[in-house]
């Protein structure tokens, strides 16, 4: 998001902006250009930043999923390697999804993040018949833990994010985050009493796949 963005955004934060013209708004944010205004709000509202109420009154999106017309606004808070854990983990909002509440089966939108997939290594797995291919968008619950055995989850390894199925072996006391692809790829196996020098987490656990 550029500084023209974040000035509407704060702007927007104060005042209806929707009752503000233009010329109105670029001369308070020392926005030379009218127009320059015009397109960054038309691109804060694809982007999900921007958005109407139900009293069609203009509103700033939450850092959060929040609802609309029943609607869920799910944050889009970065991405997330699906092999090795390379990319980095981040919670900046960079979109909202909007999905429908019968859609995603959830009762309340608290703890509902999205995270767009890398990488081809759960490209067989099945969530509600889907895959997770590249570009694909991930829903998370950040409320869930995983089950012992086969829940796929969005976990942080030393401060990188990956999409992994969820195993564990009481008997070895080891944590196995598995791929399930095309591709030959080597499990992640951690012993629990490395789990705190690796800075290990389970940040929730998988429930929607949207294909992108």
């Amino acid at each position: 998001m550029n500084i023209a963005q974040e000035k509407i955004l704060k702007l927007a934060e104060k005042k209806d902006i929707s009752k503000m013209g233009f010329r109105e708004i670029a001369r308070q944010l020392g926005i030379k250009n009218p127009q320059t205004v015009i397109y960054h709000i038309e691109q804060l509202k694809r982007k999900g930043l921007l958005y109407f109420d139900t009293k069609q009154r203009q509103r700033v999106a939450k850092p959060k999923t929040f609802v609309v017309d029943n609607f869920f606004k799910i944050p889009v808070v970065g991405s997330a390697n699906c092999g090795v854990p390379t990319q980095l983990a981040q919670q900046d909002i960079e979109d909202y999804l909007t999905i429908s509440q019968r859609t995603i089966r959830c009762s309340t939108p608290k703890g509902l993040i999205a995270v767009r997939a890398i990488g081809k290594s759960l490209n067989k797995a099945n969530i509600e018949d889907n895959s997770i291919e590249d570009g694909d968008y991930v829903i998370v619950d950040c409320k869930k833990q995983p089950r012992d055995q086969g829940d796929y989850v969005l976990s942080i390894i030393d401060g990188a994010a990956n999409f992994k199925k969820f195993v564990r072996d009481e008997n070895k006391k080891e944590i196995r985050l598995l791929s399930e692809s095309t591709l030959d790829i080597a499990p992640i196996v951690l012993h629990e009493d490395d789990i705190e020098d690796v800075n290990y987490l389970v940040n929730g656990v998988v429930i929607k796949v949207i294909k992108n």
